[in-house]
């Protein structure tokens, strides 16, 4: 079996792009970013990355923006221009992108650019927001994302966006980087500090640990602004196998570490608990009597989440001294066979400072299992026009759907691509995602997949306690239908005339989230089986859709809306709220249309007889 190279990595992402392009009927580039992000969003690599028409500026362009939680600000910019064969991206190339991003921002801090752009444009919401907030994020991440492969002659280049110290970074995203992500093993490219770069340089340590061939442990003090450079640095990604997202200084517990902080810094090390902390190799290093952890790669922080983030926003938002303050953090190096059975141990037997929920640890939950083998078992009826029937794979371990493949021979992966065609990928958060605008709360979908499938983990985690049953065949048929929904949503909002290539997520989940209500409120559900045998929504949905799509639009973009990012007000409730008050109109668009996808519920069906 013949290895995979960056050259196949290429052409199979230029083929998903044209694929989508053709499906969803939009422009190559909007579908190259959205490609893109998906895959950054898997890593948890950003939250989000919505797209956005550059500009036709001079010396500015800007393609992609993503405002995230902890204040931070993600730049993208594509080198995309349909190229049929790998080609080489090289410096000079990469500083003209560089300097476009970084003129697209500085010239929005001074609002000098918003003013020039028009009103509705999604750029000008990018912009103008960027000036309200005045430059106080906590970071600011620029992101190249390219078609090219990276010269290996790239060196580092210097960045700088204003005076206030907000820390800046440069990621660049080529073919090879991408070839990495795909074909790794977890699927995320591995985090490795090199205490050598930081001021401090190696910290000391002390050996903990029994000669073990599963583990090596070693105890840390390390210092509180090194902690809060790496959250800066990588944010979420630090925290991959911790079960709990950043709480926010709202209860007793992280107010008591923000207190600390910037009351008595000296005692932090005292009062706090400290980290607990994985990692798949280190480099110690003997200097005379004293030990020093000089690189880690793999870092993983599995408890003490909330330490690490506190320190990061009392810093940036508290103007905190961080120099009186260490953390004491248990490093424990695990053999890279034994890592995937291992650190998810430790992270749940880390975390009992706050009450953690069974369902927090989520990924070998009985419910992905099951959903798992429905979807091996369950064949779908051939799509009109074709013989072949196919399956809806569900990917209960990120990366299982490629790493399947490598196992094939030529013929094997045609076959495998023919039962189980990428378009019928059913990730775990994508079913996050249409169970929780269906069932739960539309505007935690608008926060990233993520943050939405946190809240998923736990409501699901609840119900499986309460009736696992009812999660059977047809639970999972539902889930297809939905999904066969939304990916139907995608194309009619990108076919109609009144979108202008922004925004299409928000008004996707609004729609489907809106279409939702609308039967309920008419006491109908929707027709699984209907929909599960024709693979496809009829023309009388369609139409629902696109009428209820236009609504949700003309809500997003109001002038009366309440910010000016149009990203961000669709993250608030208000905005839900907004969207629900048309809810009168998307009933009577119901009722006239549903003959053939909608059915009363099974109870009511019972009592008529029918």
């Amino acid at each position: 079996m013949s290895e995979v190279k960056v050259e196949d990595t290429f052409e199979e992402f230029r083929q998903e792009v044209l694929a989508s392009a053709a499906a969803n009927k939009d422009f190559e580039k909007i579908e190259f970013l959205n490609a893109f992000g998906r895959e950054l969003e898997e890593c948890d690599e950003i939250e989000e990355l919505q797209t956005c028409i550059s500009p036709n500026i001079r010396g500015v362009q800007v393609d992609g923006f993503g405002f995230n939680s902890d204040e931070g600000l993600d730049l993208f910019i594509a080198d995309f221009n349909q190229r049929s064969a790998l080609e080489t991206l090289t410096r000079t190339e990469v500083t003209t992108f560089v300097k476009r991003l970084t003129s697209f921002f500085s010239r929005s801090l001074s609002g000098e650019l918003h003013r020039s752009l028009e009103e509705t444009s999604e750029v000008y919401a990018v912009s103008r927001a960027i000036h309200e907030r005045g430059g106080k994020f906590g970071r600011v991440r620029l992101y190249v994302l390219s078609e090219r492969q990276l010269s290996d002659r790239f060196e580092s280049i210097d960045l700088s966006l204003n005076e206030d110290a907000t820390p800046v970074a440069l990621h660049i995203w080529d073919m090879s980087r991408l070839h990495r992500l795909r074909t790794s093993r977890n699927q995320k490219e591995a985090i490795e500090i090199d205490f050598g770069t930081f001021a401090t340089g190696p910290i000391p340590c002390l050996s903990a640990h029994l000669e073990s061939d599963v583990y090596k442990s070693y105890l840390l003090a390390l210092p509180g602004s090194v902690l809060a450079d790496l959250y800066a640095r990588y944010g979420a990604r630090l925290l991959e196998q911790n079960v709990r997202a950043f709480l926010q200084a709202t209860n007793k517990a992280n107010r008591g570490i923000r207190d600390t902080i910037l009351e008595d810094p000296g005692m932090f090390f005292a009062y706090n608990n400290g980290i607990t902390a994985t990692a798949s190799a280190v480099d110690v290093e003997a200097d005379g009597d004293t030990t020093r952890v000089r690189a880690i790669r793999d870092l993983q922080i599995v408890n003490g989440g909330q330490t690490t983030a506190s320190l990061f926003h009392a810093r940036r938002k508290d103007k905190a001294d961080l120099s009186k303050v260490f953390v004491q953090m248990k490093l424990t190096v695990i053999d890279e066979s034994r890592f995937e059975e291992v650190v998810p141990r430790i992270s749940q037997y880390a975390n009992t400072q706050n009450t953690v929920n069974a369902a927090d640890f989520f990924a070998n939950h009985p419910f992905h299992i099951r959903m798992e083998s429905f979807s091996r078992r369950l064949w779908a009826p051939a799509p009109p026009g074709q013989q072949t029937e196919t399956r809806w794979y569900y990917e209960r371990v990120r990366g299982q759907y490629a790493e399947e493949q490598t196992r094939l021979d030529a013929r094997g992966k045609r076959v495998f691509l023919q039962q189980n065609p990428k378009s019928q990928l059913l990730r775990k958060t994508d079913l996050a995602k249409y169970d929780n605008i269906w069932d739960d709360d539309p505007v935690r979908v608008n926060l990233g997949a993520q943050k939405n499938f946190a809240r998923y983990a736990v409501r699901i985690g609840e119900e499986w306690k309460k009736d696992a049953d009812r999660f059977d065949e047809q639970y999972f048929k539902q889930a297809v239908a939905r999904a066969i929904i939304f990916k139907s949503s995608e194309r009619i909002v990108s076919a109609q005339t009144w979108y202008e290539g922004g925004y299409r997520a928000n008004i996707v989940n609004y729609a489907n989230a809106l279409l939702s209500h609308a039967l309920g409120a008419e006491d109908l559900q929707l027709d699984v089986e209907a929909l599960w045998q024709a693979q496809r929504i009829p023309d009388s949905l369609s139409f629902v859709i696109a009428s209820l799509a236009e609504v949700v639009n003309e809500e997003l973009t109001s002038s009366s809306r309440g910010l000016s990012n149009v990203s961000e007000w669709a993250k608030k409730t208000d905005c839900w709220t907004a969207i629900l008050k048309h809810l009168p109109h998307a009933r009577s668009i119901v009722r006239k249309s549903c003959s053939d996808w909608a059915v009363p519920p099974a109870s009511r069906r019972l009592a008529s007889g029918t």
